[in-house]
């Protein structure tokens, strides 16, 4: 029924987060934090390459993985792009199996962890980052903080793509649980030629939420230790007033 991150959707993705471009200087905060990793690096949800560009070319040991083939392919585009070369596969972030001990640092910007569609997944994608790091290896992980839509709150834009060729995409609140912690969006992308309508794409959007203390002892249950939080990219303060991103970083001793 829903398409995840299909032809369309990578599209306006790479049209509004494309290769190299920082989020609220999301880039630097992760090079500074990954300063003096030397070894491998996996980016999970690593979408087209928006950070993982950069990163290669600061001279990191990046590989990326991501569940969406055309994010994957669109990666793989702007990889070649930018003359650059590593591993990134299509997989499950809660069952991929690469090396066990392999990662000296797991990185998952964006805020895509808040994709996750339950909270026992996101204990298994958690536990299966563990079991990827080295000893003393670190995973940093971007969360958003909730905020208060309201049901039914929808918003359309146009993405032009030439004289005669259109993208529409449409957001719409369905569904706001704040028991089970989520909202959920419906997505629909839509591709026009010339008035017409050519092709279409519905997805379905869940974003989770989580308390400070409640992913603390998420990853303390998994084993990490050493957990420090900042706020939207600021090194060492406390999300007191942050507007939107929190960031975990801990460690697998």
């Amino acid at each position: 029924m829903y398409n995840h991150y299909g032809e369309l959707a990578t599209t306006v993705y790479e049209l509004t987060k494309p290769a190299g471009a920082s989020l609220n200087g999301d880039i630097n905060y992760y090079m500074e934090q990954l300063e003096g990793v030397t070894g491998p690096i996996l980016e999970a949800g690593v979408g087209s390459g928006r950070m993982l560009i950069p990163l290669l070319e600061e001279g990191f040991h990046v590989e990326g993985i991501d569940q969406s083939k055309d994010m994957l392919d669109a990666c793989q585009k702007n990889l070649s792009a930018h003359h650059l070369t590593t591993a990134i596969y299509q997989d499950d972030l809660a069952l991929f199996s690469i090396h066990d001990n392999y990662y000296d640092a797991i990185i998952m910007p964006t805020s895509t962890f808040c994709l996750i569609q339950t909270e026992e997944l996101a204990n298994q994608v958690l536990e299966n980052f563990y079991r990827h790091l080295k000893p003393n290896g670190k995973v940093i992980i971007d969360l958003d903080l909730p905020f208060y839509p309201e049901l039914g709150e929808s918003s359309t834009t146009s993405f032009p793509l030439s004289s005669k060729e259109l993208i529409t995409y449409e957001k719409k609140i369905v569904e706001i649980d704040w028991l089970k912690q989520h909202t959920i969006y419906h997505l629909t992308y839509a591709k026009w030629i010339e008035g017409a309508l050519v092709k279409q794409e519905l997805q379905q959007f869940l974003l989770r939420w989580y308390g400070l203390n409640e992913f603390k002892l998420m990853l303390e249950k998994v084993g990490f230790q050493d957990i420090s939080i900042s706020s939207d990219y600021e090194f060492d303060v406390y999300p007191v007033d942050s507007n939107q991103t929190i960031t975990f970083e801990a460690i697998k001793k």
